[in-house]
C-alpha cells in the first residue's frame, strides 16, 4: 500500500518548502507518491509535477486577471487528478487565491485537507478564517502567534516552526564568496533583493538602483550584490549597465542565502527574504510597491500596520519599511546610510532580529510538518482498507 498525496504551491518560497517537505515525507515513507502543482524544488525532491507554478505566479490584487484561464486550467488538472486516483490527503502551501478554490471540490471527494504555511489571514478580512475552517482538517503554522488566532476561530492547528531555519545555508563564507567575484570582503556590502516575480522586479528594482547611487555618494567604498531569482528575463536587469547608472552591481543568481550572509545590509522586497535576512543576522530596509489599483484595494482589506514579516513577528518595527509613495530612492538611501554608518542603530536592529529568530522554533520544521501530515492521513484510514500502488 502506497500513500498518495496531492500537493499545491504557487510561489518560489512555497516550492522551496514543498521540496523540503517532500524529502521528509519520503524519508518517513519511501513508497509515498507526492504529486501536484509545484516547481523545480518539488521535482528535485522526488515529487511528480502535474503543473508548474512558474506559469501562474504573479503579485497584486488585480494582476492575476490576465492569467485567469491558465489558473482555471491548472485547478481543473488537479481536481481531475484527484478524481482519477483519490489521494490520501491534499496538502496546500500558502497561495491562498488559488488554493482556497482548489480545496472544496477535492474535499468533497472525502480527501482530508492539510494547510501548511497558512495564508496571512490575520492581516486581512475576517472571512478568510471562516474559509479555513470550512476547507482545512488541520492547519500547520510556521509562526507561533498564528496558533491562538486559529484556536479562537475553531480551526485545528499545530505550530511546526519555520522551515527556513534548516534551509538558509550559505554556500560559502563571506571572504571567499566576495573575493571570487572581484569584491573586497572588508568593504561595506549591500544586498539588493528586488523580488522573485517579473512584475515585482519591474516596479522595485529601478528605485533600488537609484538609491544605490545615493548610498555610494555617502559611502564611497560600498559595493552592491543583486540576489537574482532564477528564471527571470534578462531584460528586467538591463538598467544595471554601468554606463546607464554609474554604479557597479554584481549579479548572483540562485544563491540568496550566501548573498545575505555576506552582506552588511539588505535592501529587500517584502516577503520570505526578510525572514532569510533575519536568520543571517543581516539588517535590512524592507520595501514594496504595487500598482495604484492594487494598493488601494489592499488598503481596504489589510488590517496590520507592518508589511515586513520580521516586524510582524517581533510585534514592533525593528527594521524600516518603505511602501508605495513612501518608497523613494531618497528614503531608501537615508535609512541605508544610517544603518551602514551608525553602529548603535545597527546593534539595535540586530537585537531585534535575535528576538525574531528565537520565536521561529528550532530546527526540524519540515520533519515535524511531515509527521503531522502522516498523523492526519493515518487517523482517517479505515482498518482493513488497502490501496494499490
Amino acid at each position: 500500500m502506497s500513500l498518495r498525496l496531492l500537493l499545491s504551491c504557487g510561489e518560489a518560497s512555497g516550492d522551496l518548502y514543498a521540496g523540503a517537505l517532500t524529502r521528509e515525507l519520503r524519508a518517513l515513507d519511501p513508497s509515498m507518491v507526492v504529486a501536484g502543482l509545484g516547481g523545480p524544488q518539488l521535482e528535485a525532491a522526488g515529487g511528480q509535477l502535474l503543473d508548474d507554478y512558474r506559469e501562474l505566479s504573479v503579485t497584486g490584487l488585480v494582476e492575476w486577471i490576465p492569467k485567469l484561464p491558465r489558473l482555471l486550467a491548472a485547478r481543473q488538472k488537479l481536481v481531475d487528478a484527484a478524481r482519477a486516483q483519490r489521494p490520501d490527503a491534499l496538502v496546500l502551501i500558502d497561495f491562498s487565491g488559488f488554493n482556497f478554490r482548489l480545496a472544496p471540490p477535492i474535499r468533497r471527494l472525502g480527501v482530508p485537507v492539510i494547510y501548511y504555511v497558512s495564508p496571512q489571514i490575520w492581516a486581512s478580512r475576517a472571512g478568510r478564517l471562516a474559509t479555513m475552517r470550512a476547507i482545512a482538517d488541520r492547519v500547520l503554522v510556521i509562526f507561533p502567534f498564528e496558533v491562538p488566532i486559529y484556536e479562537k476561530g475553531g480551526v485545528p492547528v499545530e505550530f511546526v516552526g519555520h522551515p527556513l531555519i534548516d534551509l538558509t545555508k550559505p554556500s560559502a563564507g563571506r571572504d571567499p564568496f566576495l573575493a571570487a567575484r572581484g569584491l573586497r570582503p572588508s568593504a561595506p556590502t549591500v544586498a539588493v533583493l528586488p523580488g522573485s516575480r517579473p512584475n515585482e522586479v519591474s516596479r522595485i528594482l529601478p528605485t533600488l538602483v537609484a538609491a544605490a547611487g545615493l548610498i555610494r555618494y555617502a559611502v564611497p567604498d560600498v559595493q552592491f550584490v543583486i540576489a537574482r531569482a532564477p528564471r527571470l528575463d534578462d531584460g528586467l536587469f538591463d538598467m544595471l549597465r554601468t554606463d546607464r547608472v554609474g554604479t557597479r552591481f554584481t549579479m548572483v543568481e540562485g544563491d540568496t542565502d550566501t548573498v545575505l550572509a555576506s552582506s552588511d545590509l539588505a535592501l529587500t522586497a517584502s516577503g520570505t527574504a526578510t525572514v532569510q535576512a533575519a536568520l543571517h543576522d543581516t539588517p535590512m530596509v524592507v520595501v514594496y510597491r504595487m500598482t495604484p489599483l492594487s494598493f488601494q484595494l489592499a488598503r481596504r482589506v489589510v488590517k496590520v500596520e507592518a508589511i515586513g514579516m520580521v516586524n510582524l513577528i517581533a510585534g514592533q518595527q525593528i527594521v524600516p519599511e518603505l511602501v508605495q509613495d513612501g518608497f523613494t530612492a531618497d528614503a531608501v538611501a537615508r535609512d541605508a546610510i544610517d544603518i551602514l554608518t551608525n553602529p548603535t542603530r545597527t546593534a539595535r536592529i540586530r537585537e531585534g532580529l535575535a528576538r525574531v529568530r528565537a520565536k521561529l522554533g528550532g530546527p526540524g520544521a519540515s520533519r515535524r510538518a511531515a509527521g503531522a501530515i502522516l498523523r492526519v492521513v493515518r487517523s482517517r484510514q479505515s482498518p482493513g482498507v488497502s490501496r494499490e500502488s
